[in-house]
């Protein structure tokens, strides 16, 4: 078989589905050598937030001088984005060469009679082993949807993270809350501290049970880490930020939406207890240089053009509802434009629902994904809640529409709904 063959193979894998559980993982590892072994992780979930304080995180170990991995997904444009080594991608030589060996190894363990392993399995063995052949000190790995049964969760930490929970993914993770925090909460560690981001009271209470259950120290961000913001536009935004442990002062940061705040709160929280945990103390200038360094495309994003066009990955109620405050807190109108495709199995009623105050009018568009739902159907769900909507054959097509009628306004034209949406945005302008 060549190479190119089984990178195709290994693409194929993607049609295997969702397969909660850890065993065909630690199988697949086993037969790369167990990579995982030595690695120093700040490990990362939650529903929303998650990628942001990923990137924070690893910005600061980067300037701080750890050899520092990142582990994200999904990707928006290139596969080679899911893997990062001090903020640059994966080359394409070493990704096709790493794909055929894991393929190689996930034909053994099917061969073996084990399960077949699925994209996201191979996916986090092949970071894990180029993170290890790289000579990584630290690697911010973030979950895919879950936790507990997450294939990351063969990892030992020096840190785990749990950002805002919300409903999300129901059909995996429960239909509740309470449910959907404790799935994630499965992340945490025997006597491994824990950091919780902001979120509701229920949630809460589900973490901290499962850290008290395991003997875990818990860190509530929002309660260690003081955030405020001073100033922000459409692309960059001051916070002054300080903890019990040290008065970071003012930190201009790139991830412009008022919606970070949380998200640099709980990142600050990570980054000060992976210190305690490795005995090393981090300077105030590395922290705020770090958090000012940090980039995470397509979240809250503005692009340019005329007019503006801000790309942002919310494709949920909450991610809705922090959209629509950074809307409101980058001082947008009342009446924007919105571009919106999402997957047919999201939330369209509670989302429409949650933008609709800022929204004036909506293009719905396909995605290029066989998840994607009708545009018709979306435009449906959106008059619904008293929106004028236009279904489109294509997003070119919904975007250039929506820019037209902007254009007299000012205002920026909004692309959300997905983050296969704000990829297939980015792609066109790389």
């Amino acid at each position: 078989m060549t190479n190119q063959e089984r990178i195709e193979r290994i693409y194929a894998r993607r049609t295997f589905g969702i397969k909660p559980g850890l065993e065909t993982t630690l199988a697949l590892l086993e037969r790369l050598g167990h990579p995982e072994r030595g690695l120093g992780v700040v490990h990362i979930a939650g529903t929303n937030g998650k990628g942001s304080v990923s990137s924070l995180v690893a910005s600061v170990l980067k300037t701080a001088g750890f050899k520092t991995g990142l582990y994200t997904s999904p990707h928006l444009v290139k596969l080679n984005e899911r893997f990062k080594i001090d903020g640059a991608d994966i080359p394409d030589g070493a990704l096709e060469a790493l794909l055929a060996e894991v393929e190689d190894a996930a034909t053994g363990v099917e061969k073996d009679g084990g399960p077949a392993p699925t994209f996201f399995e191979c996916m986090t063995a092949l970071g894990l082993l180029w993170f290890s052949r790289q000579g990584v000190h630290i690697a911010a790995i973030e979950t895919g949807m879950g936790g507990r049964l997450d294939a990351t969760n063969v990892l030992r930490p020096l840190v785990s993270v749990i950002t805002r929970i919300g409903l999300d993914h129901t059909e995996y993770l429960g239909d509740t809350l309470e449910k959907i925090a404790l799935e994630k909460a499965g992340i945490v560690k025997p006597g491994v501290p824990v950091v919780c981001g902001a979120m509701p009271d229920e949630a809460l209470a589900a973490v901290a049970q499962t850290a008290k259950a395991r003997g875990s120290r818990l860190v509530r961000a929002d309660e260690a880490v003081s955030v405020r913001r001073i100033s922000g536009d459409l692309h960059v935004q001051k916070l002054v930020v300080a903890s019990a442990a040290e008065d970071y002062g003012t930190v201009p940061i790139a991830l412009a939406a008022s919606y970070q705040l949380e998200n640099v709160a709980t990142a600050v929280a990570a980054i000060e207890a992976a210190g305690d945990a490795l005995t090393f103390a981090f300077e105030r200038k590395t922290v705020v240089k770090g958090l000012a360094a940090a980039e995470w495309p397509g979240r809250f994003q503005c692009i340019g053009g005329a007019p503006d066009t801000l790309i942002d990955g919310a494709h949920n109620p909450d991610g809705a509802a922090a959209l629509v405050r950074a809307l409101r807190d980058a001082g947008c109108g009342r009446r924007l434009r919105f571009v919106v495709g999402q997957c047919a199995d999201k939330d369209s009623e509670g989302f429409f629902r949650t933008v609709a105050p800022v929204c004036g009018r909506v293009w719905t568009v396909p995605l290029r994904n066989p998840r994607s739902a009708a545009p018709a159907a979306l435009a449906a769900i959106a008059r619904r809640h008293g929106l004028a909507a236009e279904p489109c054959a294509s997003l070119a097509e919904g975007l250039a529409a929506a820019k037209a009628d902007a254009l007299a306004s000012g205002e920026p034209v909004v692309v959300c709904g997905s983050l296969f949406l704000v990829g297939e945005v980015l792609e066109t302008i790389r």
